[in-house]
């Protein structure tokens, strides 16, 4: 048996694999838009174009485009000096193109600003400029290299007045095009990038969190095994109390409840040491889930014995059981002591489960949370107590976070909060599977 931990999903920037998926779409759409216009001008038979030589060209990209779509589906990431090869080929083929039906009069020839445009927002300085100096130059020889057609010269129907010029037409719908494109691939660019920021910050946010929790729990292991003498000398000298001051009945019901809190105390450290050797083999035994609960609440009840709750178990979870991880226990408690530090008097405790997650909603009557420092709870060390340090949240936050799960606070009417915890439990079937 493994022992399953959750860890989010890691860190990613968006690279050239989406870049080159967005230029086969523009690609295709480009393919599409002059296969249109040949099939157009050889049905009617208005122009006169080598067909043969642009549909060769047009053959080979369409080659290529078939090819990196085919490509996109493995999971080779794609390089930058490929995506500056894939933008290398459509120059060369769109050239040719060109070339054959009219050169730099093709109204059409201005789409060589869309692979500049693209490069310079994804590629790095020197490819840029490769691939904007090989534009130019294509653009500058096809001024004096080209098949020539008299239909798209700029000055063709310039006698009469009422013919629509097809080269001030082909401008407009070139212009129209290349505009949506590079706004199409910028706008997801800018979407992309805007997620990644997102994605960062909350990267950032969950780094510093850990790394406060690593210092937190390095202070907390050499503090449990300092308090092993301290308390064992606590309960010598509780029971030496009680029985001198057997006859005091006030103070021996108070040595009574201090020796049972020591007894905890101590239970809990050594609990934890064996969890963790135990957790550390993946060997932590399934237990019921009920069961888990109400022993979770009976510790807490000794621990807190000036609260007054109410807990009731949801009547539709089924009986199960399921693997907890050692600090689950201790991440509850410390939103349980939250509430109790709070308002003691009525603490409501609500517990359901199924067979896929966990949820204790926990409600107090205290002060809520201020506004100001709501969306940094459990992220630093921030607490809503005069004598808190605020590392309970934030420790409470990260060990539900990375068992799978959530914790939330909000504030309730008229006054105090709501804690909610969701948990996915792993059960007997899932360890199973993971052995």
């Amino acid at each position: 048996m493994q022992n399953r931990t959750h860890h989010p999903i890691s860190f990613a920037l968006a690279d050239h694999t989406q870049h080159l998926s967005y230029w086969v779409m523009i690609r295709t759409l480009i393919l599409i838009l002059l296969g249109i216009a040949a099939v157009s001008c050889l049905w009617q038979g208005a122009v006169n174009l080598p067909f043969t030589e642009i549909l060769i060209a047009l053959v080979i990209l369409t080659g290529v485009n078939l090819l990196t779509f085919s490509r996109l589906r493995q999971t080779l990431p794609v390089t930058e000096l490929e995506f500056f090869i894939q933008l290398l080929i459509d120059l060369a083929c769109l050239s040719a193109v060109f070339y054959f039906s009219g050169g730099a009069n093709n109204p059409f020839v201005s789409y060589f600003l869309v692979p500049i445009c693209i490069s310079a927002a994804t590629l790095g300085s020197g490819l840029t400029l490769t691939i904007a100096s090989l534009s130019i130059l294509s653009y500058s020889l096809l001024l004096f290299f080209h098949v020539p057609l008299p239909i798209l010269a700029p000055d063709h129907h310039q006698h009469d007045n009422n013919s629509l010029n097809l080269h001030v037409l082909g401008m407009w719908l070139n212009f129209f095009i290349s505009a949506g494109l590079i706004t199409y691939f910028i706008v997801k660019m800018a979407r992309d990038l805007r997620a990644q920021e997102t994605q960062l910050n909350r990267w950032r946010e969950d780094q510093l969190r850990d790394e406060q929790v690593m210092a937190v729990a390095t202070l907390a292991a050499g503090t449990a095994h300092e308090l092993g003498t301290p308390l064992s000398t606590m309960k010598v000298l509780i029971s030496e109390l009680r029985e001198e001051y057997a006859n005091n009945e006030n103070l021996r019901n108070d040595l009574a409840l201090l020796q049972a809190q020591v007894n905890q105390c101590s239970t809990t450290l050594r609990d934890l040491v064996n969890k963790a050797e135990l957790a550390k083999e993946g060997k932590i035994a399934a237990e019921s889930v009920r069961a888990y609960c109400e022993n979770l609440l009976e510790r807490w009840k000794i621990l807190r014995p000036d609260t007054n709750s109410t807990i009731e178990f949801s009547a539709k979870s089924p009986a199960l059981t399921a693997v907890f991880s050692p600090t689950i226990a201790q991440a509850i408690l410390n939103l349980l002591n939250n509430a109790a530090d709070a308002s003691p008097d009525d603490i409501q405790i609500a517990i359901e489960w199924n067979q896929a997650a966990m949820q204790w909603t926990i409600n107090d009557n205290g002060p809520g949370i201020a506004e100001d420092i709501s969306p940094h709870l459990g992220k630093t060390f921030i607490s809503t107590k005069n004598k808190g340090l605020g590392i309970g949240l934030l420790l409470t936050q990260a060990t539900i976070n990375r068992h799978g799960g959530t914790v939330s606070l909000h504030n309730r009417a008229p006054r105090g909060t709501t804690t909610q915890v969701q948990l996915p439990l792993i059960t007997e079937m899932d360890t199973q599977t993971d052995e």
